[in-house]
């Protein structure tokens, strides 16, 4: 059974769209014909889990299976999580919108170490119980989902989070989420107990059941059944951008661009990183699939930005080749490349230029660390000179701003270390001064080092007492440095990762506490006051505050008699050392802790325990170990049969670069369109609408003129914005185009463009010397939907025909109805609303055939009228808005009103005039 979405969804609740599921790509799938039915869902708001690439990927493919299923869901904001509880309406899928207790499956990305709290909220919000043995409790009175996770977080230690699922999927979905799909079909069809079904679940290698192992008195994690296994593999998967190109939300998303991924894994052995670690071998796609994947992709989607995505994208070889190739072909439609933070090693002109153009995007590297004997321990791989070479670079080429990433806390460090991230900055901004031009700045990021399961430092012990100094230390030496804006992790924030990212099953109680003490959203900074005070008190009553004071005040330091070296910013390239197989005996050791049980060692990722701790032997002698991918092997323990090996693309010739994108001014034809805002549409807002207009012309290959300019923007012309909530028949924009296109062509293509709720009524060829529609909008028509309200209470109250005449009758005959309004500058004026009203009247049931579907809804309440009205509509402020009629009737009768429903049918130019 679907939810009554509508009662939800109307213009009180922020930015309404994000829960249509009706965007470009959403796959809307026969419920009935349907074997599967699953609900993946990323337990944040839709800005953030919509643009998530695996989210989409992993969405793509489960609905190009045979008789699957796939809708999605998404942690709703708190004023929709309010009105779902208020009005007892459970979460809802977004495309079929009925509840996720009537889907089999219910998976979440786990990506976070706190994002468990907006698991336990979404489970809350549908219904569903939210532990494995409550659900289990329950089976006789409800079958509810299978609830399982995925994603990084999920992969590297589950155990704080394994109360609430009945499994977790380990590694890359794209092939084991259909297995796992076929597992469930086979299941249903045999008429399999939950149990029996999770049962053959375990076989599948990547699913982890935890119900079947518990915790031993060590800390370690062991089956309590001879028919599953000891160790859980993770799976691993190549690439595959074809399924990149899903979704193109009409709200504007965090990553609001095409993704496509160009490599997956990295061997460059960073000691902190566990992405590098949990996903070995790295994988290279092959640079046809990438070339074709975006320019498909561009013109599928109408989006005017990509991004090439890889843990380290500089390490993809091909990619100054694959950058030309896509810079060149796409170079007349002001479409821009986005790379995330990149190796500052192999920054060069050539990355450069893909990059750059008439809107550059902004640059970050990671030096993570201000000396090199920390770069060293820590085997970035990085050398002084590198690190000056490629931010030169960049600033030869036109950045005049970086972003640069740090950490502090790093095993092995001093204040030294700590203050050389400022010396490092100072030592930048001297060496690349240029005469005449504007000084370098740096936008600075200062996270604090959370250790992280599956790294060689996964067993250095941390302190947030030491994060406290050492930030204070930074941002006293950062007061002297001019041109440099710093930002510094919340240190509770880090502690709070670190005492769940490393923790037990104990944790999963605290968890749960937390959740109910109102922990959720953590990582916003608006919540992290409530967040931490949840925490806090959750960890005190489970009686683990003994083990979070160790992450408080630093349990013991691994790297404690470590010699220390130079700390000089400038480049010693001699100094840099090398790989070793054998340790020097006089150098410390790593502590004995490291031989103990993990609570995370049942997980098999491939790389072996020894070679982490033989790994952490090297960072304590600060001797780096290469990448893999370029170099000699590293014994890590991954590449083999179950995990695969390294795929490299070497680099391929370099395309000749045929410039940036130079906009076409010229403007030959303009085009006045009349169309419609129907349906769902109504919930999307005027930007958003913008937004869509111009996305739609890139879909239909439409010859758009562009404005000039640091920035570009195609001349597309709404007449006037719609009020969110309210439909249309009678809207205009105006487009400007660079070649003459025939009226019904561009109309046609124009139409397959946009979504049906955005009807085209018809295409009007002007002048392209006459004012736009937006200067010479005079009036407006609308239909309204009001009623009656009980004085004092928000009951309808009907009422008589000639009571609403009479009324409608004394508002005409008025010379003054005086509104107090202000101004954008807060000044305050007197505005007297009957200047702007031309006609008002009511319309009689007789007529109502031709009245649009929605303001036919209301008119068939029997509390409800419809009143006609034409007021003014120009775009300098002098507007008879709906809301502004209410009033008018209020101060009339002088008593309340309700607005139900607003529709404008026709909007009133004056005479065409030549701009």
């Amino acid at each position: 059974m679907t939810v009554a979405v509508e009662r939800l969804l109307t213009p009180e609740i922020a930015r309404p769209a994000r829960y249509l599921g009706n965007e470009l790509g959403a796959v809307h799938k026969d419920w009935n014909a349907s074997t599967v039915r699953w609900v993946l869902t990323y337990p944040e708001v839709y800005e953030v889990g919509a643009s998530n690439l695996g989210h989409v990927i992993l969405y793509s493919i489960l609905n190009a299976q045979p008789r699957q299923l796939c809708d999605r869901a998404y942690l709703p904001a708190p004023d929709l999580s309010a009105k779902l509880r208020e009005n007892k309406i459970p979460l809802f899928a977004v495309e079929s919108r009925r509840s996720l207790t009537e889907f089999d499956i219910l998976g979440f990305s786990l990506s976070y170490e706190l994002g468990a709290t907006n698991i336990l909220e979404m489970l809350n919000l549908a219904g569903i119980p939210l532990t494995w043995k409550e659900r289990k409790h329950e089976l006789a009175r409800q079958n509810y989902p299978l609830i399982f996770a995925g994603g990084q977080t999920a992969t590297s230690n589950p155990e704080p989070y394994a109360d609430f699922f009945d499994f977790i999927a380990l590694g890359d979905g794209e092939e084991l989420l259909p297995e796992i799909g076929l597992v469930l079909e086979e299941g249903k069809s045999a008429g399999l107990s939950r149990e029996e079904l999770l049962l053959d679940l375990a076989q599948v290698p990547g699913v982890y059941v935890p119900q079947f192992y518990k915790m031993g008195a060590d800390g370690s994690v062991q089956s309590i059944r001879p028919d599953v296994p000891d160790r859980i593999l993770r799976r691993v998967a190549d690439p595959m951008p074809a399924y990149s190109m899903g979704l193109v939300p009409y709200v504007e998303t965090v990553h609001d661009r095409l993704v496509i991924e160009i490599r997956r894994g990295c061997t460059r052995g960073c000691r902190f990183c566990q992405p590098g670690m949990l996903t070995r071998p790295a994988r290279d796609v092959e640079p046809e699939q990438v070339v074709e994947a975006i320019e498909q992709g561009m013109r599928t989607t109408g989006y005017n930005e990509f991004s090439l995505l890889s843990l380290s994208c500089s390490d993809y070889l091909a990619l100054p080749a694959v950058g030309m190739e896509i810079k060149n072909r796409l170079k007349d439609e002001n479409i821009s490349l986005s790379l995330p933070s990149q190796r500052v090693d192999r920054f060069d002109e050539n990355i450069a230029n893909i990059l750059g153009g008439m809107r550059q995007g902004s640059l970050t590297f990671a030096p993570e660390a201000g000396t090199q004997r920390m770069r060293d321990i820590i085997n970035k791989g990085l050398t002084n000179e590198e690190l000056l070479r490629g931010v030169k670079t960049a600033h030869e080429q036109g950045w005049d701003k970086i972003k640069l990433y740090f950490m502090i806390g790093l095993p092995g460090e001093t204040d030294v270390d700590v203050l050389g991230i400022a010396e490092t900055i100072r030592w930048l901004q001297q060496e690349c001064s240029t005469p005449g031009r504007r000084k370098l700045n740096f936008n600075v990021t200062i996270s604090n080092f959370t250790p992280k399961p599956h790294t060689p430092f996964q067993w250095h012990s941390v302190s947030t007492a030491e994060f406290e100094r050492k930030q204070k230390l930074l941002r006293q030496e950062f007061r002297t440095i001019r041109g440099l804006k710093a930002n510094f992790t919340d240190v509770r924030l880090s502690a709070m990762e670190d005492f769940v990212g490393r923790g037990d099953r104990r944790l999963s109680t605290v968890i749960h506490r937390a959740w109910e003490l109102g922990a959720g959203m953590d990582a916003w900074w608006e919540s992290l006051d409530r967040a931490f005070a949840a925490w806090t008190q959750a960890i005190a009553e489970s009686g683990l505050t003994w083990k979070y004071r160790q992450v408080e005040s630093g349990e013991w330091n691994l790297m404690e008699g470590m010699p220390q070296r130079s700390t000089s910013p400038s480049p010693q390239p001699d100094e840099h050392s090398t790989s070793v197989e054998k340790s020097d005996p006089s150098l410390p050791t790593p502590h004995p802790a490291c031989d103990a049980p993990l609570p995370w060692d049942h997980i098999d990722t491939g790389i072996d325990k020894q070679w982490l701790k033989a790994d952490l032997q090297k960072a304590l002698e600060a001797a780096i170990v290469p990448d893999c991918s370029f170099e000699g092997c590293s014994h890590c323990g991954v590449c083999g049969a179950d995990f695969g090996h390294n795929v490299v693309i070497q680099p391929l010739p370099i395309p000749q670069f045929e410039g940036h994108f130079k906009p076409n001014q010229e403007k030959v034809q303009r085009l006045r369109v009349w169309f419609g805002k129907q349906g769902d549409m109504a919930l999307v807002s005027h930007l958003d609408m913008v937004r869509l207009f111009d996305r739609a012309v890139r879909r239909a290959a439409l010859p758009i003129a562009f404005t000039g300019g640091f920035h570009p923007s195609p001349r597309i012309s709404i007449a006037n914005a719609l009020s969110l909530g309210a439909t249309s028949s009678g809207e205009l924009v105006d487009f400007e185009l660079t070649k003459t296109v025939d009226l019904v062509e561009f109309q046609e293509r124009l139409a397959a463009a946009l979504p049906a709720d955005v009807p085209i009524y018809q295409v009007e060829a002007i002048a392209p010397t006459t004012a736009s529609a937006t200067k010479l909008l005079e009036q407006a028509k609308y239909y309204v939907a009001v009623r009656a309200l009980a004085e004092g209470t928000s009951d309808p109250e009907p009422l008589s025909t000639a009571q609403w005449q009479a009324w409608i009758e004394a508002i005409k005959a008025a010379n003054e109805i005086g509104l107090e309004q202000k101004t954008k500058s807060g000044k305050t004026k007197q505005v007297n609303l009957c200047d702007r009203l031309f006609d008002l009247s009511l319309v009689e049931n007789t007529v109502s055939s031709n009245l649009p579907p929605a303001i036919l809804h209301h008119q068939a309440q029997s509390d409800a009228i419809i009143l006609q009205y034409v007021g003014s509509c120009r775009n300098d402020g002098s507007l008879l808005r709906p809301e502004h009629v209410v009033y008018m009737l209020e101060q009339i009768a002088q008593r309340p009103f309700q607005l139900l429903h607003t529709h404008r049918s026709q909007l009133f130019l004056s005479l065409a005039v030549t701009e």
